[in-house]
């Protein structure tokens, strides 16, 4: 996760982490990824049941509900064990996770064992009633999915309609005065929609959008053919940039990330490097403590049926399952070889990723993305659009 905002646009100094002393359990969710601990945000997909048919869904969902969900009682079990072992952030999906009638009562349990609830969701179902109810128990922030305007979200969403409902669970949201963002995959026929969302944000006064690269995942495994060419990759970045930095000039700051693609770090450090030097050596400071990908370290993914991953898009290798052990034992136990690999990737990359100058910011990128081409976990990932000049000798990184 890169903040472009909070990096290009100087809203986080090196010095706003360091006051907490980088420990997550004293972070605000805003400096999360600066942590020392990485204590693992956790990602947990509380149903496969999902309302719309999204052609790129990393979780395969449709719309049964799988028989092996946990119950209430034991995702109640699960959160006991995730608050004592300091998980900072319970972030519940799905599917889609509010087709869970219990989903308040596990977003409140949550809060009330000390940690920070938030959903990701389609919006389509967040009525005036339900944006009520998640915020008196407390939730954090509501992360609704887009992937463009109307007419390209709903073929996206498989569900005419799905545009509307969403923007109506946005307004739904901020009446009820809960933080609310978006969350937009980028891919080939919608990267045109970029400044669209931007404009969105202005309108509608939404405070947050992140913007996710494409990972092979899924039924997201068969739009590799739909991935932004390395180029296109470059210049959306910058389009980004470009817009954040248009907005916070104009007075009106929106909060602006981009997800999924660690290369983005590097790149916008080497733009910044020929803009704004003294900013460029803060930077550089706030990527190595960000320390890049923290897939099976910083972020972790429990399935709907208790499997324990290292990512939500990794959900083809388990480590185990919360029903039977407890998620905190799963994710220490290092006899598993690839669990162990995943807590210091950097010794195990392969060809350009291994000889890369940014590795130790990078943190390897995407493994499932390298795996889902190449059949190898530790390959290069095929998304870094960093060119060999770029990686061989990094100005400013020692």
């Amino acid at each position: 996760m890169i903040g472009i905002s909070k990096l290009y646009c100087g809203t986080v100094e090196p010095s706003d982490a360091l006051r907490y002393g980088r420990h997550s359990s004293k972070l605000p969710s805003h400096l999360l990824q600066f942590s020392r601990d990485k204590r693992p945000v956790v990602v947990w997909n509380v149903t496969r049941r999902c309302n719309l048919r999204c052609i790129h869904c990393y979780a395969h969902a449709d719309q049964t509900t799988a028989p092996d969900e946990l119950t209430l009682a034991q995702g109640k079990r699960l959160m006991d064990d995730l608050a004592a072992f300091g998980v900072p952030v319970l972030l519940f999906s799905g599917g889609e996770p509010l087709v869970r009638k219990d989903l308040p009562e596990l977003a409140a349990y949550a809060v009330e064992r000390g940690m920070r609830a938030v959903i990701s969701t389609n919006g389509t179902l967040i009525t005036r009633e339900t944006a009520r109810t998640l915020q008196e128990i407390g939730l954090s922030y509501v992360g609704i999915s887009l992937d463009g305007m109307e007419a390209v979200n709903d073929r996206f969403r498989g569900v005419d309609g799905a545009f509307q409902k969403a923007l109506q669970g946005i307004r739904n949201c901020r009446e009820a005065g809960i933080k609310v963002g978006l969350r937009f995959t980028i891919n080939k026929f919608n990267a045109k929609e970029i400044p669209h969302i931007f404009s969105l944000l202005e309108e509608m006064e939404i405070p947050r959008v992140c913007f996710y690269h494409l990972v092979y995942a899924g039924r997201g495994s068969k739009l590799v053919e739909e991935d932004l060419s390395h180029e296109q990759s470059r210049k959306t970045v910058d389009l980004i940039m470009d817009l954040t930095r248009n907005l916070h000039e104009r007075g009106k700051p929106k909060e602006v990330l981009t997800v999924d693609n660690h290369a983005d770090g590097p790149y916008l450090y080497l733009r910044l490097l020929r803009e704004d030097p003294d900013r460029a050596a803060e930077v550089l400071e706030l990527l190595k403590m960000n320390e890049g990908n923290n897939s099976g370290r910083g972020i972790g993914c429990i399935s709907w049926n208790g499997e324990v991953h290292a990512d939500q898009f990794w959900r083809h290798y388990s480590f185990g399952n919360v029903k039977a052990r407890p998620f905190s034992e799963i994710w220490t136990d290092l006899s598993d070889p690839l669990m162990k690999k995943l807590k210091d990737k950097k010794k195990y990359v392969k060809g350009r990723c291994a000889r890369c100058g940014w590795l130790d910011i990078c943190g390897g990128n995407f493994r499932v993305r390298a795996e889902a081409v190449t059949g190898d976990v530790w390959a290069p990932d095929p998304a870094c659009y960093l060119t060999d000049e770029e990686i061989a000798a990094p100005p400013g990184v020692s």
